[in-house]
């Protein structure tokens, strides 16, 4: 992987632009699909302890054949688990799973504000950092204020916040404070779950660039600066997914996508009313 696919984080170390996304895929299609991808150039995978298949995805990694230290593994903690203690369990728990002595990426998953226990829980992966289970902490679908709490009372900036982000939803604001606070945003449903490969503009601009509608709105993502984790279990849109270095969108094309914005155009949970 060239320097160009990855991109640096607030400590030093880097992240691929582009990764593998695995919601909703069972541990015996994450073996697949995760060999299949990193043989394929993929060096970034994403799981979560909720998706029920880190076990797949560490196996997986192993069966692919390439060196675990070209992998990037990210993972996240359950709402469930959220608080210092608990939390702690749950990263060792996931390690577990993976059958790995560290990952690259830990991040909180949601904030569940009606818990608060998002501090506590980002304190345990303060500590799980410093203890090497993690190269780099990160959160998912935090807001601006939770971010500046968690900043103000530990001191510790988060890498990355993985955030939902597609042309429908493209929460500029939240980027942009993302940015403001040297934490990189990365995208989760970049495809709007495959609602936006149907999309009239997207598809124009697919066929003026000769790509597929996935290839365009995954462009459009690294082309504004995110890291995108498209998801797929069929190996050949895996593989077309990832062939998105060799061009570019023009002005015309990015300016008829941010036109597409709806504030309306969430398809995950809100995650200030989320009761999950």
């Amino acid at each position: 992987m060239t320097d160009s696919m990855r991109i640096d984080l607030n400590d030093g170390e880097a992240i691929p632009r582009i990764g593998l996304g695995l919601w909703r895929t069972p541990n015996d299609v994450a073996v697949k699909v995760v060999s299949a991808a990193l043989q394929a150039g993929y060096r970034h995978v994403d799981t979560a302890a909720a998706y029920e298949n880190e076990a797949g995805v560490g196996e997986g990694i192993r069966a692919s054949g390439v060196p675990r230290e070209a992998v990037f593994v990210t993972t996240k903690v359950w709402n469930s688990e959220q608080g210092y203690d608990r939390a702690l369990r749950a990263i060792e728990a996931s390690l577990k799973r993976l059958k790995l002595a560290a990952v690259d990426l830990l991040l909180i998953h949601w904030p569940a504000p009606r818990r608060d226990l998002y501090l506590d829980t980002w304190r345990a992966l303060v500590r799980a950092k410093a203890e090497g289970r993690a190269k780099s902490i990160g959160v998912s679908n935090f807001e601006v204020e939770q971010l500046d709490r968690i900043i103000g009372e530990t001191g510790v900036t988060p890498v990355l916040n993985q955030i939902e982000t597609h042309p429908r939803f493209q929460q500029r604001r939240l980027r942009e404070a993302n940015l403001e606070r040297g934490i990189r945003s990365e995208s989760w449903s970049p495809l709007g779950q495959g609602a936006l490969l149907k999309d009239p503009v997207i598809g124009r601009i697919a066929h003026k660039h000769r790509r597929t509608p996935a290839q365009v709105v995954i462009r459009w993502h690294l082309d504004h600066g995110l890291i995108v984790i498209p998801k797929s279990a069929q190996p050949h849109r895996v593989t077309e997914n990832y062939d998105v270095f060799g061009f570019e969108l023009d002005a015309e094309d990015l300016a008829a996508i941010e036109r597409l914005d709806d504030p309306d155009g969430r398809v995950g949970p809100d995650p200030m009313t989320a009761t999950f």
